[in-house]
């Protein structure tokens, strides 16, 4: 049974593997490569991998994934439908999701974002994220220009 949290009209709960193929047309929506299907039907089996959904009416809004080692967790993905996006879906659910590693334990969160990204770096920024460091030429734009991963790192605990 999956645990919802209702606010306003977005409901945010836990992935499950029967989520992935919602999940993969998500993120092919959100990102120049998404994950496959196939590729989220194996993180989602993985017992470390930690999902939060947001639903609004019957549609995926958003998901943020991450995967947790020890006391630590990397944030592997965060998607908002490009039509759900500047509701603050992204915040509401990144809230959530922090709230439960830290009920896992976890006591420091990493991710990398793109440096040019800066509706998600706001994002992280307001949720307590701080750089802790840098990827050059981390991602392909897709145009032959390399781009900057920022490292960002957040205590919990």
């Amino acid at each position: 049974m999956r645990k919802w949290l209702t606010r306003e009209d977005a409901r945010i709960g836990e992935g499950r593997p029967g989520d992935a193929p919602a999940l993969a047309v998500l993120h092919a929506a959100s990102f120049r490569r998404g994950w496959s299907e196939e590729e989220f039907e194996r993180l989602l089996a993985e017992r470390n991998v930690i999902v939060d959904l947001a639903t609004l009416g019957d549609d995926l809004a958003g998901f943020v994934m991450s995967r947790q080692a020890l006391d630590e967790a990397e944030i592997l993905s965060v998607a908002v439908s490009p039509a759900r996006r500047g509701r603050r879906v992204a915040s509401r659910l990144l809230s959530v999701h922090l709230g439960r590693l830290t009920g896992y334990g976890v006591a420091k969160v990493f991710l990398e974002v793109d440096r040019d990204n800066q509706p998600a770096c706001r994002l992280y920024r307001a949720a307590g994220f701080s750089q802790v460091g840098e990827r050059p030429g981390y991602y392909d734009r897709g145009d032959g220009t390399p781009a900057v991963a920022l490292v960002m790192r957040k205590d919990l605990l």
